[in-house]
């Protein structure tokens, strides 16, 4: 069942927009889901770490995406009191050139955490870097799972996609 204060949290940061918008992986959509308006929302990121907390109880460490997940990783970090670090989409050019920000062990088992998932794709990247680091990652929670094949791409890598809201759950009875 979907969480309907987060859906209506979502709702009244106008996080949920209507209209023709183009997605990161370059197709369009009649709707957009503006991740940093919930994530600047301190209702919103309070109910998503809530939600991450009841998700990630087993797992070691949590890892959340640069530069989206930042404020998700690190709220759900307090609200679990668990270390987390930080996958870049590339590693950085200077200072210690690293693609994995922060303390990680070899064999730690790490759950990713993601704003929104659409193709997947910066999912897979990202447990690639932490699997190439020495992490364990069979695992990513995101927000909101648009439906438009990121399941079945992350499946393809051996890793499971859980989501706190569906597009579906999102969209079922908008205003839009």
């Amino acid at each position: 069942m979907a969480n309907a204060a987060l859906i209506e949290a979502l709702r009244a940061a106008d996080a949920v927009q209507f209209g023709e918008f183009e997605l990161s992986h370059g197709g369009t959509s009649n709707y957009y889901v503006d991740k940093y308006l919930f994530e600047t929302d301190p209702r919103c990121l309070k109910l998503i770490a809530e939600a991450f907390a009841e998700r990630v109880a087993d797992d070691d460490k949590l890892a959340g995406v640069a530069l989206g997940a930042v404020p998700l990783v690190a709220a759900t970090a307090v609200e679990t009191n668990k270390p987390y670090v930080i996958a870049r989409k590339k590693a950085k050019e200077y200072g210690t050139a690293k693609r994995i920000e922060g303390a990680l062990d070899e064999g730690e088992e790490v759950v990713v955490l993601e704003d929104i998932a659409t193709t997947g794709q910066s999912a897979v990247d990202a447990v690639e870097a932490l699997r190439e680091a020495g992490a364990v990652v069979d695992r990513v929670v995101v927000v909101v799972d648009r439906q438009e094949g990121a399941a079945e791409l992350l499946a393809d890598h051996d890793i499971e996609l859980e989501s706190l809201l569906t597009a579906e759950d999102l969209l079922a009875d908008a205003d839009g």
